[in-house]
């Protein structure tokens, strides 16, 4: 039986939970268990898919088409576990399903509860699937106290009962706030949240203390006394210069090796951790620096392209180089050649990154076209492919009202609503009016790549899957006038009615793809295309 992993947070959000749990569980799989990470988030939409970027950072999409929250992203870019659907909850979804089964009748006439409907059904989720692991960790999101999460706290207490001592512990993420005048740290507001968890009936087996200096030994044992845990179930956590770097820093101060002990494990050796160092030692020490210019809408809130900023760096590892991004808001795009060439004559290579709506599009052709005649290599990303064919249809092709119908009516529409293409279960259909929540292409879907291909041959394949999270799809009616321009379509999907990837052969370094490859990049398997969009830009750096 799968032995859990209860992850809580306390005083304030925003500690670190969900990289605390994925470096947690890359510590235990580097000792050879098999782990599996789900979060629970107490808010009441049914998933992040409609919420602003600027309310939630980015949606990640796992290969079975879940909208999940961006610490699954996390999750999987530390173990390499592929997320799916049955990792993230939220109270929205879980109200969801008891609600449809009190209508149809599926309680027999009993009053419907938070105990024990709502509960079970939250104990349902984090068992789910669960028989082939060793640990599976679970996260609650927000902060104990909050309204919301106290379902999921009563949930995870039941479930502590339920599956007996030895088979579940309480991990709680909590803050030692340095105060600069009294040149002191303060665990009142530690010793404050463990009592609050503590009368909701979970008393924490470990303790991680976020902390911006190093915790003296009489403050880690006050927290200890006061909290009723060991010393030793105190573990520091401080800043680290890469959140690559936290595994190792948490090793260091003994956390995995608590957590085993809390289940009464006494390690057999010690972790294979080769993979972290050799990825840290990349980051420390590169060998030369890049500039990416990423011109984007959301770029207020850097949580809104956190994968991408994450498969930028891979990137870098990979080509054992210094990845510098600057942000930059397509808005200041808008009818400013000069403002263009400020901001984009500095970098190595230009990345137009996913988004929606039209505020900004202008700015983002205007990124492409400057990528174009300048030879700076260019990466497109969903709405970034799009614009690079607005971009050719309007410049290259004399298409001059070239256009996306997601930017209002047009007689050109280079770019359209996806109305019907074939999902996992058979042709899916969607109306132009319809509810947004989960009705675009969404997940793993295969992309069959030319032979000759610039994509073919940094995949090294011609057949991959690509994950993908978009209502809009290049119109193909386009394809004849658009190669003319030098825009080949080298990847279509496999009955060649969806374009999925675009490239300028001509061009140093010039690819738009409809997926986004940033899903599937972790540090120690750096994705293909931005590992050769990163060496692409070294190269561009040395001709400048």
């Amino acid at each position: 039986m799968a032995r859990f992993i209860f992850i809580t947070g306390g005083v304030v959000s925003s500690l670190g939970k969900g990289l605390m749990a994925a470096s947690l569980a890359a510590l235990l799989q580097a000792r050879g268990y098999r782990v599996r990470i789900r979060k629970f988030d107490p808010y009441l939409n049914v998933d992040p898919g409609t919420m602003s970027p600027y309310q939630h950072g980015e949606v990640y999409v796992t290969d079975d088409g879940a909208e999940t929250d961006l610490d699954l992203g996390h999750y999987e870019r530390f173990t390499g576990v592929a997320a799916r659907q049955s990792d993230n909850v939220t109270s929205g979804r879980i109200y969801q399903q008891i609600i449809a089964r009190e209508r149809r009748g599926d309680y027999l006439g009993a009053t419907v509860q938070v105990i024990p409907h709502v509960t079970d059904a939250i104990k349902a989720f984090a068992k789910d699937q669960t028989d082939d692991l060793d640990f599976v960790l679970c996260e609650i999101g927000g902060t104990v106290g909050d309204i919301e999460s106290l379902p999921f706290i009563e949930a995870i207490r039941q479930l502590k009962n339920e599956v007996g001592r030895g088979n579940a512990i309480s991990v709680h993420v909590t803050l030692v706030p340095y105060i600069a005048a009294a040149g002191e740290l303060k665990t009142k507001p530690t010793q404050h949240s463990v009592r609050e968890l503590a009368a909701l009936g979970v008393q924490p087996d470990v303790l991680v203390c976020r902390c911006e200096k190093p915790l003296p030994p009489s403050d880690r044992a006050k927290i200890a006394l006061f909290c009723n845990v060991p010393e030793t179930a105190v573990i520091p956590a401080l800043d680290a210069k890469s959140i690559y770097a936290v595994p190792l820093q948490y090793h260091g101060e003994g956390l995995d090796t608590e957590v085993l002990r809390a289940f009464g494990i006494t390690p057999s050796s010690a972790p294979d951790l080769s993979r972290w160092t050799e990825i840290v030692d990349r980051l420390t020490n590169p060998e030369g620096e890049v500039t990416i210019g990423v011109v984007g809408k959301y770029v207020g809130l850097q949580d809104a392209y956190k994968s991408l900023n994450e498969a930028l760096v891979h990137g870098g590892i990979a080509n054992r180089v210094k990845v510098n991004i600057n942000w930059i808001d397509a808005e200041l795009f808008e009818n400013d050649d000069a403002e263009i060439a400020a901001q984009l004559e500095p970098c190595d290579a230009i990345l137009v990154p996913g988004a929606f709506g039209e505020r900004g599009a202008e700015g983002k052709i205007a990124s492409v076209r400057f990528a174009r005649e300048r030879e700076i290599p260019y990466l497109g990303i969903c709405f970034g492919m799009q614009m690079a064919c607005v971009e050719g249809a309007r410049d290259l092709a004399g298409i001059k009202e070239a256009s996306s119908t997601e930017f209002g009516p047009t007689t050109e529409p280079v770019v359209g609503l996806i109305t019907e293409w074939m999902g996992r279960d058979g042709l899916e259909k969607r109306e132009a009016e319809g509810d947004l929540g989960g009705t675009m292409r969404l997940g793993a879907y295969e992309a069959k790549l030319a032979g000759n291909s610039v994509v073919a041959s940094i995949y090294g394949d011609t057949t991959i899957y690509e994950r993908h999270r978009h209502r809009y799809e290049v119109n193909t009616a386009y394809k004849e006038p658009l190669e003319k321009g030098g825009l080949v379509f080298s990847g279509m999907s496999p009955d060649g009615t969806l374009p999925e990837i675009v490239e300028r052969p001509d061009h140093p370094w010039f690819v738009g793809v409809q997926f986004h490859p940033e899903l599937k990049s972790k540090p120690f398997d750096p994705h293909p295309l931005f590992a050769s969009f990163i060496a692409a830009a070294v190269k561009q750096s040395r001709l400048v």
